[in-house]
């Protein structure tokens, strides 16, 4: 199958998706006049250490090139705000073999520490028929552990070889991850989603041509993910199992459209990559690491320790504007990581 048969299939999952959850954040004011951006910020050092010990007037909040007075400010911990971990296994875009030792390392972390996990966390698996999830979290590794040996990988019916397997797994991915953060938005607090995946079908090969039609389809649902994500609180991190298998062009390929998107002409299937929404949302794409319980450790890292804070933009009356952010911290050597941006007034169109 081409490429541009893949768009179009693709683009029938796109338009067919809910829309944004129910708004929890970043939403305009009383008056109307602006609109109220929160962001969790981590700052680490370049070695990984969590820096928790920095004041408001070490931080800028830039938002499209401004800087934006910040209105609120404050060092967080899980204590404060309730923090949930959903361990996502993607047994759609990963080898069958390969499978299997993820399930082991994903066991082996819930196991260590004697089974003592920091935050609430609950595991979930992606297969051809869609999402399955547990039905509970808990602060008990070897609870969540056990409850991982009730999933079972039935025989696949897509095949991954094939180009019609690959605008198969992609849709099944789609609409997972749309499933996934309607779930998250009724959860409280703070949502850590660690899908475990070598990432969607949808970066390999070429830039595809797009006519207007799929562009604005793509663009609505770029627009969809990216406040879904903000207003339920999630960030997003994408751990690839392969290692030092995973050729590096593949792995780095994401990186070509970490830019954010401001209008439909300028989008490609790539823009809705699983490591471009982790990177996007303030998480991580880690790659070529074999060591996927090390990885999931390093990744809750994060939520040790970090910083909320708010600022205030004025209101567009044009739909979708695209706002590009930035936290800047005055320390040099530092690592801040936040959301990237969001969408002002955001708006489905549809497609002429």
């Amino acid at each position: 199958m081409t490429l541009d048969r893949l768009a179009n299939i693709a683009l029938l999952a796109f338009v067919s998706f809910p829309g944004p959850a129910p708004a929890q954040k970043a939403q305009p004011t009383a008056s109307s006049a602006t609109y109220t951006v929160n962001l969790d910020v981590v700052v680490q050092t370049k070695s990984g250490s969590l820096v928790p010990n920095l004041s408001q007037q070490d931080f800028t909040a830039v938002d499209n090139k401004k800087a934006r007075p910040i209105e609120s400010f404050a060092v967080m911990t899980p204590a404060q705000i309730p923090v949930h971990v959903i361990v996502f296994m993607d047994a759609v875009n990963t080898d069958f073999n390969k499978m299997a030792y993820v399930r082991g390392e994903v066991d082996r972390f819930l196991r260590a520490r004697e089974g003592q996990l920091a935050d609430p966390t609950a595991v979930a698996i992606l297969e051809d028929k869609g999402p399955e999830m547990a039905d509970r979290y808990s602060t008990n590794g070897n609870e969540v552990a056990d409850s991982l040996d009730h999933f079972t990988i039935g025989l696949r019916e897509i095949t991954r070889n094939s180009s019609w397997g690959a605008s198969d797994r992609l849709q099944i991915s789609l609409n997972a991850f749309h499933q996934l953060l309607n779930y998250a938005a009724t959860v409280p607090g703070r949502k850590i989603v660690l899908w475990i995946s070598p990432g969607w079908p949808l970066l390999s090969g070429p830039r595809v041509d797009l006519d207007w039609k799929q562009q604005q389809g793509i663009f609505d649902d770029i627009v969809n993910i990216s406040t879904q994500m903000r207003k339920a609180d999630v960030t997003l991190y994408d751990l690839n199992p392969l290692g030092a298998g995973e050729p590096m062009l593949r792995a780095d390929y994401y990186q070509d459209f970490l830019k954010g998107v401001s209008k439909p002409q300028q989008v490609q299937i790539g823009d809705l990559g699983l490591q471009v929404l982790a990177v996007h949302s303030g998480g991580l794409a880690l790659e070529s690491n074999s060591d996927v319980a090390g990885m999931i450790a390093r990744c809750l890292a994060d939520v040790h320790s970090w910083y909320a804070i708010s600022f205030d933009s004025p209101v567009s009356g044009e739909p979708n504007e695209y706002h590009n952010i930035a936290v800047r911290v005055g320390e040099k050597g530092l690592v801040v990581r936040t959301r990237d941006g969001y969408y002002a007034n955001p708006q489905a169109i549809t497609p002429r």
